[in-house]
């Protein structure tokens, strides 16, 4: 499904992503974890395309999508949920999603219907701008706004962050739900650790913008919670 072989990108003359590899399969949730400023969410950026790579390869379904900008690769089948959920807060939240299925030319009717089957919560905000909905309805948002142009893959940043924790585990139900049912393979990027180990079948420890370590999620201890992997990376 989607292979990274030696990717580097950063801002300007800031190299931030040191020559890291990666792949995730079909119907696979790979977890990325680290501490700040190690590139994790300039990892996501470059593969959706807003950064440019500045070397090394991303390949998609088998297509190299390295130099591909980010409207082809949404188009292609990648989706993005940035950190801070990035909705259009003067938009209703019908209309938010109304304009993610057009962006990819997506037909808007069956698929609107069977995202919010999927998280019914929206229901009842789908006329409400989305800035007036709580951190966790906008988060839930930007995840059906993602699914609902039929991605083959979503890149996930934080997605919990500043979530009251009913709608963080309604958030990994919802995950595990869409795993089952679509076969969807996601990237992850979270410091919530409970919630990591809930969702991945692998988890990926980045450091100075390179992968370091591969483990089971059931690896990861209530020390890595605090900070410390060093319980993971013996």
């Amino acid at each position: 499904m989607l292979e990274v072989d030696n990717l580097q990108s950063g801002y300007g003359s800031i190299p931030i992503l040191a020559g890291l590899s990666l792949a995730a399969a079909d119907d696979e949730f790979v977890g990325i974890l680290g501490h700040n400023g190690m590139g994790k969410t300039t990892l996501l950026r470059t593969l959706i395309g807003i950064l440019p790579a500045t070397g090394g390869r991303i390949v998609f379904d088998g297509q190299d999508v390295t130099r591909a900008p980010a409207h082809r690769r949404a188009r292609a089948g990648m989706s993005y949920v940035p950190q801070g959920r990035g909705i259009f807060p003067g938009l209703t939240a019908r209309e938010n999603l109304l304009f993610a299925s057009a962006a990819v030319g997506a037909r808007p009717d069956g698929q609107l219907e069977e995202v919010l089957d999927e998280i019914p919560r929206l229901k009842d905000y789908l006329d409400r701008p989305g800035g007036a909905l709580s951190g966790g309805e906008q988060q839930l948002l930007a995840l059906a706004r993602a699914l609902v142009q039929r991605p083959r893959i979503v890149l996930l940043d934080e997605p919990t962050e500043g979530i009251q924790p009913s709608i963080i585990e309604e958030i990994v139900d919802r995950l595990k739900a869409l795993k089952k049912r679509r076969g969807l393979t996601v990237v992850l990027v979270e410091q919530n650790v409970d919630v990591i180990r809930a969702l991945s079948d692998r988890v990926l420890l980045i450091q100075k913008g390179t992968i370091v370590r591969e483990f089971g999620a059931q690896a990861l201890t209530d020390a890595s919670a605090m900070g410390d992997f060093s319980a993971v990376e013996r």
